[in-house]
């Protein structure tokens, strides 16, 4: 187990670090400073975009873990590769996401993991289920530190065969809480550094845009937020010292694509900096205006979010990508509501789907 419950109770003062297991094991919880990128590279240079985002041939993006699977559903579009109906591929969904991101250049091709789901197997279930080699993956790509995109880590860098690095920024290891205005806070599962690194990943941490991929897979760092609309998740709540704050999410990122002659392919976690505020901010920094697609979860579920719905859809209209798959944290009313307004735009993911763009 890669995570922890961080207080036995969630109160006004910090309190006691509890212990948790690590690998079967109870060992005391270990917090470190935050550190600079240590210079190390695995399979997959991370280099800043200083150097634009090179435009690839092709992507491919395949749904390893999301809330929704249905074995019948078929395509809907030239894009969404829906898996042949067949009973003995048992196929997993919850309350998770993780994709498999395929990028083509010439003769060269680069594969990275982005999120890791909620539970330790989902991912490597479906990912054998699907009949993938997780030991392409050349990095890992962290959307934020919630505990439904980093439950399936640990498992993941036990399976692989060579070290791994793992991209995000650096407030993904704070200590959050949900504060509740009618059940009050509870605590959240948190990431733990040193038990990533005996996992085995390279940890990579970085507030500012960088490159994977041979500078062909964009990660944008912590999205800058602009639009009026976007509020981050009420009632998040992080530790400071001896105290409880407002927790804004800051390390929610997510990863981009240019595809030849087509645009921008932006694929979010949670999208808790706000999705249109993501993908403005890809145009920003990399200077294309041109959206091919906006998939992943854009986390509008809830009666706190349903006044956001609205004021979402009508800004996506304005950015005129070609496709949108909302997933995960959506939600269903949203996810209807863009089917209703965007029907040709829109396509209903499903657990195995892969999108070739």
């Amino acid at each position: 187990m890669l995570w922890a419950s961080n207080r036995q109770k969630s109160t006004g003062n910090a309190e006691t670090p509890i212990l948790f297991p690590v690998n079967g094991h109870p060992e005391p919880m270990a917090i470190l400073p935050i550190e600079k990128n240590s210079g190390k590279r695995g399979r997959c240079d991370g280099t800043m975009t200083e150097n634009l985002l090179k435009p690839a041939d092709r992507v491919e993006v395949t749904v390893l873990v999301d809330n929704y699977i249905d074995l019948f559903v078929p395509p809907a579009t030239a894009v969404d590769h829906r898996l042949p109906f067949d009973p003995g591929r048992m196929l997993r969904a919850e309350h998770g996401f993780s994709s498999l991101v395929r990028v083509f250049s010439g003769k060269k091709e680069h594969v990275i993991l982005l999120d890791a789901g909620l539970s330790c197997d989902c991912l490597i279930h479906n990912a054998r289920q699907l009949g993938l080699d997780l030991n392409e993956v050349e990095a890992v790509v962290l959307s934020h530190g919630h505990f439904d995109h980093f439950g399936g880590l640990d498992e993941f860098f036990h399976s692989t065969t060579h070290q791994v690095p793992l991209v995000l920024h650096p407030d993904a290891f704070l200590v959050r809480r949900m504060n509740s205005p009618v059940k009050g806070p509870f605590d959240l599962p948190y990431l733990d550094k040193v038990t990533l690194k005996k996992a085995g990943a390279d940890l990579q941490l970085r507030r500012e845009p960088s490159t994977l991929g041979a500078g062909h897979i964009l990660v944008t760092g912590e999205v800058k937020r602009t639009t009026s609309f976007e509020k981050g998740l009420p009632g998040m709540e992080t530790l400071a010292g001896d105290h409880w704050k407002a927790d804004p999410i800051r390390d929610d990122q997510a990863v981009v694509i240019n595809v030849q002659g087509k645009g921008l392919v932006v694929i979010s976690g949670c999208a808790h900096a706000g999705i249109i505020n993501t993908v403005e901010y890809a145009k920003k920094i990399t200077g294309i205006d041109a959206v091919h697609a906006v998939m992943g979860g854009f986390h509008l579920t809830g009666t706190a979010f349903e006044p956001v719905i609205g004021p979402t859809i009508d800004a996506m209209k304005r950015v005129n990508p070609a496709y949108v798959v909302p997933m995960h944290c959506t939600g269903w009313k949203a996810i209807h509501r863009f089917d209703e307004e965007m029907p040709a735009t829109f396509i209903l993911n499903t657990v195995g789907t892969t999108y070739r763009f």
